[in-house]
């Protein structure tokens, strides 16, 4: 090929790159729905995550799973879902069997108005579910409210757990002197709590140091979710907020726990990492400078490492 046909082709190349990179934006901006549902499965497929039906009494608890060998069960946060751990997964499926559900009340699982959902109560959920996909002992995470519920289930099912993951993790009262749970119990306002589609951008900047990633139609079909979800997550925010704190217990002691901190985490205080710390003994602490309140999106690879090396000291 003379240089003359290299720039042509070249030339045409860009071309049809740019086309398409239009194409995709067009896509993005005037079908969200179908864009955001084409692009989360997308980042599943990379992950190796397939989406799998079940269901506790009342409620339908859809999950994602991939991977092989020893069980690892991680649970979202307030006004989170399981793709919440989507791009992460792809760091830990090539080791574990990866479980990601959707807790009542949010992403595709079901919701009750009249329904109890304090940490408790999904606590004996999660145990309903893992009766049927994962009946024997675990390795449990969680982010926020996830991290509260594993914590929970941890103290009523120490046979079920082989270790815990926390990320900032709520439960403590260290964690919920901050000044965002400070406000909301003096006001109820709340970031997580999104009243206008086009308030989502603003729960994502809450959440996080620096905004990870997200298309537009993601941040739509998420924002829509939310505001459709506004009463029923007030009243969740409510029952979480009066759930009975974290306590020392016997069963944390023997339990191998990584807790895991954005120093930047502007939802729980990142004081709640030294908390947890006294409540497991045998527990390591990881600081993550340059982090907000969700270290598996904002940092997945990072975090994924840490507790790879959590694991393998641990085993």
């Amino acid at each position: 090929m003379d240089p003359q046909q290299f720039v042509y082709f070249f030339s045409a190349l860009l071309s049809l790159g740019a086309a398409l990179l239009m194409a995709l934006v067009l896509f993005d901006r005037l079908a969200p729905m179908t864009a955001a549902r084409a692009g989360i499965a997308l980042e599943r497929l990379r992950s190796g995550l397939r989406l799998r039906q079940a269901g506790v009494p009342g409620f339908a608890m859809p999950y994602l799973e991939g991977g092989k060998g020893e069980t690892l069960v991680l649970l979202h946060g307030f006004a989170g879902d399981k793709d919440n751990f989507t791009r992460i997964a792809r760091f830990l499926t090539p080791h574990y069997r990866v479980i990601a559900p959707d807790l009542p009340g949010f992403g595709d699982a079901g919701r009750d108005p009249q329904a109890g959902y304090g940490i408790a109560e999904q606590a004996e959920r999660l145990r309903a579910l893992l009766d049927q996909i994962a009946p024997g002992r675990v390795h449990l995470g969680g982010n926020s409210m996830g991290g509260f519920i594993a914590a929970q289930f941890a103290a009523a099912y120490p046979e079920r757990v082989a270790s815990l993951w926390l990320l900032d993790a709520a439960g403590t009262e260290a964690s919920h002197s901050s000044e965002v749970l400070k406000r909301y119990e003096a006001s109820g306002d709340m970031p997580l709590l999104v009243r206008e589609e086009q308030e989502y951008g603003a729960l994502v900047d809450a959440c996080t140091q620096e905004r990870p990633f997200l298309p537009h139609s993601v941040l739509t079909a998420l924002g829509r979710r939310a505001v459709a979800d506004f009463p029923l997550h007030t009243a969740i925010m409510q029952q979480v907020a009066a759930s009975p704190l974290l306590q020392p217990q016997p069963q944390y002691a023997a339990l191998p726990a990584l807790v895991v901190w954005g120093e930047q985490d502007g939802i729980l205080h990142p004081s709640g990492a030294a908390a947890f710390g006294q409540l497991f003994p045998r527990s390591r602490v990881v600081m993550m400078p340059g982090v907000g309140h969700l270290p598996m999106v904002e940092e997945p690879r990072r975090t994924a490492q840490d507790y790879l090396e959590f694991r393998r000291g641990s085993a």
